[in-house]
């Protein structure tokens, strides 16, 4: 079974791109895919392993699914055979509920490492106590924490949760601790807050902060969409690692990018669109192949249009064939009208790198019960309904 190891030396030296050792896996170079809702499913995790991910975690799954599993959770567990690590995000505000998903997904096998979302921001699931709103209560997260790490047999539990709620209200030192008194072996830190959703410039000086706090790794996360994005967050913060999320979004080249800039390399490799092109394809197939039980092709290729828009833009794509490949219905649609394209066609070298995402990217006000405020030394669990429809973070 692999395990990550409850410590990595010279994680706290900035310019260390030492491997991740994770028991008897090595994690190299020491990047994680970040979770994703929608989007981490098998094909898009095989992808970015073959670009050079070592560690990706598939969407989050809710403990309760598990525990009384359904169509939407058997999707969201399944693996490849060719597929280790098999990382699973799991969330829930019950401890009970996530010691029995917890001991499932180890008896049957299908996991090596669980990671815990502690950094949902949406407003329906803090708004009732659950998602990011849990790190306020540094007892109740540790109770959540060490009913999973204490059901798990040895499999290695982390867990990735935000800065804090707001700029008032900083969490993510009393989380760090937290997790790492009750069984995490590492913790990834979003250096936003939950008001802050995707919008704004991350806070790499947290991650610097939770790094000389703990003594267990710290895997940073904001704001790399470069190669070199990632070597500056680690010789900055003195992470032992980066998680990656949407700068990957329809450029999974990027952990080759970050593989060759650890290693002293910073050059962009902006693909040809004929290069595109064939991932594209590939991914899209790798879709039709795994979805082919759940799924009629045509709503198949439907779902996949945005990940096409990710994996297109930067590029000079005519309206009219963008139209045709929008309304496409079929794998051979598709490949018709992306053959059309210019396959010489290179992004611009110059400029930011844009993220390819639909995420959020302005401040919201964060909602969280009242009480939370006042009860903030207490582990009292918050109902049933703050595990809603929570999100990754």
């Amino acid at each position: 079974m692999n395990a990550f190891a409850s410590s990595l030396s010279g994680v706290k030296t900035p310019g260390s791109a030492r491997p991740l050792q994770i028991g008897p896996l090595v994690v190299d170079p020491p990047v994680v895919l970040a979770p994703m809702a929608g989007v981490t499913n098998y094909p898009f995790r095989k992808i970015c392993r073959e670009f050079g991910a070592p560690l990706c975690v598939s969407e989050m799954v809710l403990a309760s699914g598990v525990s009384r599993p359904n169509a939407e959770t058997s999707m969201k567990t399944s693996f490849g055979e060719d597929e280790h690590p098999r990382s699973i995000q799991l969330y829930g505000v019950d401890p009970r509920t996530l010691s029995e998903a917890t001991k499932r997904l180890v008896e049957d096998g299908k996991v090596d490492h669980i990671d815990l979302n502690f950094g949902c921001p949406m407003k329906k699931v803090t708004s009732k106590g659950g998602g990011a709103a849990i790190c306020v209560k540094p007892k109740l997260l540790a109770r959540l924490v060490r009913s999973v790490a204490s059901s798990s047999q040895g499999v290695p539990v982390t867990a990735k949760f935000r800065a804090g709620i707001d700029a008032s209200l900083s969490t993510f030192l009393d989380a760090g601790r937290a997790c790492e008194a009750e069984g995490c072996v590492a913790v990834g830190l979003h250096a936003r807050t939950a008001e802050m959703l995707y919008a704004g410039q991350a806070d790499w000086s947290n991650i610097a902060e939770l790094v000389n706090a703990l003594s267990i790794p710290v895997l940073g996360n904001g704001d790399i969409f470069r190669g070199s994005d990632a070597r500056k967050m680690m010789d900055q913060t003195g992470c032992a690692g980066v998680i990656i999320g949407r700068g990957c979004l329809g450029y999974p080249w990027l952990f080759r990018e970050i593989e060759s800039s650890l290693k002293g390399h910073d050059v962009p490799l902006n693909p040809t669109l004929g290069e595109v092109r064939e991932v594209i394809l590939r991914h899209v197939q790798l879709a039709l192949e795994w979805s082919s039980t759940w799924t009629e092709e045509k709503y198949l290729i439907r779902s996949l249009r945005k990940v096409i828009k990710w994996y297109l833009t930067g590029y000079s794509i005519p309206s009219v064939v963008m139209g045709q490949l929008m309304s496409a219905d079929s794998f051979t649609e598709l490949s018709w009208y992306l053959h059309t394209l210019d396959d010489r066609q290179c992004p611009p070298s110059e400029g930011d790198r844009k993220p390819r995402t639909v995420k959020k990217e302005f401040y919201q006000k964060v909602k969280i019960p009242a009480s939370y405020l006042l009860t903030r030394d207490d582990d009292q669990l918050p109902g049933k309904d703050a595990e809603g429809d929570a999100s990754c973070g």
